[in-house]
């Protein structure tokens, strides 16, 4: 009996290192993407995952939309195309030229 544990022990261990270092951090990632898009708000200075920059002139609750006004007009997008990384550092050297 308790070599038939024994013969698992190496999967086993395996999926626990696995999951430290691989899945438990994409879901705290996940976790704070998911409340940095639900905290958007009008007036936020923001950069999509494809690079556009721009102002939050709207947001939509319904379909989880907001839309961005740009130098070229206003543009409709997801939440979840806007990205977390580079809109904290665009505001955060905003903060530090002031």
């Amino acid at each position: 009996m308790g070599e038939g544990i024994g013969q698992f022990m190496p999967f086993i261990l395996m999926f626990v290192v696995v999951y430290f270092f691989m899945i438990a951090p994409q879901m705290k990632r996940a976790k704070k993407e998911k409340k940095f898009a639900a905290e958007l708000k009008r007036g936020d200075k923001v950069i999509t995952k494809s690079g556009l920059h721009g102002k939050v002139s709207d947001l939509n609750d319904k379909d989880n939309s907001c839309v961005i006004e740009t130098m070229a007009g206003k543009l409709k997008f997801d939440r979840s195309a806007i990205s977390m990384e580079m809109s904290s550092k665009l505001n955060a050297s905003a903060v530090v030229k002031k």
